[in-house]
């Protein structure tokens, strides 16, 4: 296995692993941390995506991934199944607009400079176009609020988009930090060995 293919097997693992240890609680609690969804799939796309196949591939194995920690939450932890309906299958491209608009930045620029300010907007825009899909096609496709119109609907679940694309936003910085610190890191080691010889 090469550097390459090492790094990407070590990206997918920790990507998987956040999402086994923050999945289950959406919102968090003061024992688990929020759910990282949104920002595994943005990052996915930036990190394990710049060959197709490879795209393909991992992510549809993080989509089973998070379909199995749902199936696990609500059948062996008894969490509610209440978003189990149509729309859940609407998760997928859902996570998908994240997933091409993490690849669109990887393609397109790096992280320095003018492309810092691109990866924020990117990562904003593609986290708030899925909080209004998400919400959207679980209005439309839930057959739970039969009795609601969209507007009062939108009036409700607007109170938690802040929180939402902020925490999303927070795991993306994380991760593009430390992605930072290693090249650094990575710089220095080479600048050391490079002397020593």
């Amino acid at each position: 296995m090469n550097n390459i293919q090492l790094r990407n097997v070590a990206i997918f693992a920790l990507l998987a692993a956040l999402m086994l240890a923050t999945r289950i609680t959406h919102f968090g609690s003061t024992l688990a941390l929020p759910d990282a969804s949104l920002a595994i799939f943005f990052l996915g796309g930036m990190f394990l995506a710049k060959s197709v196949r490879l795209s393909i591939v991992t992510f549809s194995a993080l989509i089973l991934v998070a379909g199995l920690i749902d199936y696990y939450a609500t059948s062996v932890q008894d969490v509610s199944d209440w978003c189990f309906t149509p729309a859940y299958w609407f998760l997928i491209p859902t996570y998908g607009s994240l997933w091409m608009v993490g690849r669109w930045f990887s393609l397109n620029y790096s992280v320095q400079g003018k492309g810092m300010t691109v990866l924020i907007l990117a990562a904003w825009a593609a986290n708030s176009f899925a909080f209004m899909l998400s919400n959207a096609t679980f209005y439309l496709f839930s057959d739970l609020f039969t009795e609601m119109s969209f507007i009062e609907y939108t009036a409700s679940v607007s109170q938690y988009y802040v929180s939402y694309v902020s925490v999303a936003m927070l795991y993306i910085t994380c991760a593009v930090g430390m992605q930072v610190i290693f090249k650094i890191l990575g710089k220095q080691n080479f600048h050391i060995r490079s002397n020593i010889s």
